[in-house]
C-alpha cells in the first residue's frame, strides 16, 4: 500500500544519450541531417534557410518572405497548397526565427511523392501574389495595433531595441515598416535566400529507403543555386547609452517591467554554469523571484528570468508585470535578491533540488525522435558539437554554490542592467 504521506524516491541521473544524425550533402550544397527513430511511419521533414544579413531600410524582408511562402505558386494557390497538403493527411507549417527560417512537413512515408512536390514548388517557384501581399500587410497592421496596447509587449520591444540596437534581434515593427513592403523586394530576397547552399534538411521518423531516396532525387539535381550567394552575416549589435525607459500609461493597473543586459551566447564557458543560477535566481517556478514576489509579496501572478542565446549575441533579462502600486517595491526585491546571491551561499537543499529540475527537465524533453532532433539544432546552428550536452549535465552535477556566487558578482550589477518600465512608476 502506498503511504502518501512520504515523497517518492528519486534516482540521480547518471547520464543522457542522445540520438545522432546520418549527414550526408547534395551536390548542389543542401545538407541532410536524418535521425532514423520510431515505429509509426512518420517523418518530420525541415527545410532551414539562413536569414539574409538585416537592412534597416527594408527591415521585414526576412519575416514577410517566409510567412507568404504558402501564398501561392506559379502553379498552385494558397487554397490549393492547403488542400493538397491536407488531402494527404499530412500538416505544413512556416517558421520565422532571428537568424532562421523553415519550412516543416509532417507527412507519411507512403505520401511523400504527393505532398513533396508541393513542397519543392514553394522553395522554387513562390510568387507573393499582390492581393495577398495587401492582405498580408493590413493584417499585421491591424495586430500591431493590438499588440501595442499590451504593456508586456512595449516593454519587450523596448528593451530589445536598447540591447540588440539597429540590428534583426532589436527590430520592432512598425506600420510604415509594414506598408512599406513591395512584392519585387520579396522576389528578390526570396531568390537570393532560399536556395540549396542556404539550406540545412533535416528529417526526422521512421525514414524508409525509398522516401529518402525520394527526397534527396527532389531536392537535388532539379534544385539549382542562383548566381549570388545568400549573405547571412549580420551587423554587430550596439547596446544603447541610456539604461532606464519609461513609458508612462496614467490609467494602467499593472506596469510591465523588463530589465537586463548583453550577455555572452552558448558558445562561453559561463553559459552553461550561469543557466544553472539563473534557475535558482528565476528560472523555474520553485525560484527565488517567484517565491519572493509571486509567494511572499504577492506583488504578481508570474516573474522569471531567463538566458538567451543567439549567433551573434545574448541577453540576461527578468520580466513580469505587477500592480502599478508596487513596481518601485518590485524592482527592491529583485535588486535584494540578486543582492543576496553575490553575498551568500546558496544552500545544499537548495541547489539539489535546481540540479534534479535541470536534469529531469532535460531528460524529460527527449520523449521522441522530434525532441532529439530538435537538441541537434540548438547545437548544430551555434557551431558546438554534442559534447556541449555533456558539459551541460557535467556543470548541473557538480557546480559549487562559491561558484555560483562568484559568477553572480562577476555578472550581475544591478546598476548596469537596462530597465524598461511600462505603465505607472
Amino acid at each position: 500500500m502506498i503511504d502518501r504521506k512520504l515523497a517518492p524516491e528519486f534516482k540521480a541521473i547518471d547520464n543522457i544519450k542522445l540520438i545522432k544524425p546520418e549527414h550526408t550533402k547534395l551536390d548542389n550544397g543542401c545538407n541532410i541531417y536524418c535521425f532514423n527513430s520510431g515505429d509509426q511511419e512518420l517523418v518530420r521533414i525541415e527545410w532551414i534557410f539562413g536569414n539574409l544579413r538585416f537592412d534597416a531600410a527594408k527591415p521585414l524582408l526576412n519575416m514577410a518572405v517566409n510567412t507568404m511562402l504558402t501564398e501561392g505558386t506559379d502553379t498552385l494557390t494558397a487554397a490549393q497548397i492547403a488542400d493538397k497538403i491536407d488531402f494527404y493527411g499530412a500538416f505544413l507549417q512556416v517558421d520565422y526565427g532571428y537568424e532562421n527560417s523553415q519550412v516543416t512537413l509532417y507527412s507519411l512515408n507512403k505520401h511523400l511523392h504527393h505532398t513533396l512536390p508541393v513542397i519543392k514548388d514553394i522553395l522554387t517557384a513562390s510568387v507573393f501574389p499582390e492581393k495577398e501581399l495587401e492582405t498580408f500587410k493590413r493584417n499585421q497592421q491591424q495586430k500591431l495595433q493590438v499588440s501595442l496596447q499590451k504593456n508586456d509587449v512595449v516593454a519587450r520591444r523596448d528593451f530589445n531595441k536598447a540591447i540588440y540596437g539597429d540590428t534583426i534581434y532589436g527590430l520592432g515593427a512598425t506600420f510604415d515598416n509594414y506598408k512599406s513592403l513591395q512584392r519585387d523586394d520579396l522576389l528578390a530576397h526570396y531568390k537570393k535566400m532560399y536556395q540549396p547552399s542556404n539550406c540545412t534538411l533535416i528529417i526526422a521518423g521512421k525514414i524508409e529507403p525509398d522516401a529518402l531516396k525520394l527526397i534527396k532525387d527532389t531536392f537535388d539535381s532539379n534544385w539549382k543555386n542562383g548566381l549570388e550567394p545568400a549573405d547571412t552575416t549580420q551587423p554587430s549589435l550596439q547596446p544603447a547609452a541610456d539604461l532606464f525607459y519609461y513609458t508612462e500609461k496614467p490609467e494602467a493597473l499593472q506596469s510591465a517591467i523588463r530589465m537586463g543586459m548583453p550577455f555572452v551566447n552558448r558558445n562561453h564557458p559561463d553559459f552553461q554554469p550561469m543557466q544553472v543560477l539563473n534557475t535558482v535566481f528565476g528560472g523555474y517556478f520553485g525560484s527565488r523571484l517567484m517565491a519572493n514576489i509571486r509567494e511572499d509579496k504577492g506583488y504578481t501572478y508570474g516573474i522569471g528570468s531567463g538566458l538567451g542565446s543567439f549567433k551573434h549575441g545574448g541577453s540576461f533579462f527578468i520580466a513580469t508585470e505587477v500592480g502599478a502600486d508596487v513596481c518601485k517595491d518590485t524592482l527592491t526585491e529583485i535588486e535584494k535578491e540578486i543582492n543576496l546571491l553575490k553575498t551568500e551561499l546558496i544552500p545544499d537543499e537548495e541547489l539539489s533540488l535546481v540540479r534534479n529540475f535541470m536534469l529531469g527537465s532535460l531528460l524529460g524533453s527527449l520523449e521522441n525522435v522530434f525532441s532529439h532532433a530538435d537538441k541537434f539544432k540548438n547545437i548544430h546552428f551555434a557551431g558546438l558539437g554534442y559534447d556541449y550536452y555533456d558539459k551541460y549535465t557535467s556543470t548541473i552535477k557538480t557546480i559549487t554554490a562559491d561558484k555560483l556566487k562568484e559568477l553572480a558578482n562577476k555578472y550581475w550589477n544591478f546598476d548596469q542592467f537596462y530597465k524598461v518600465i511600462v505603465g505607472k512608476y
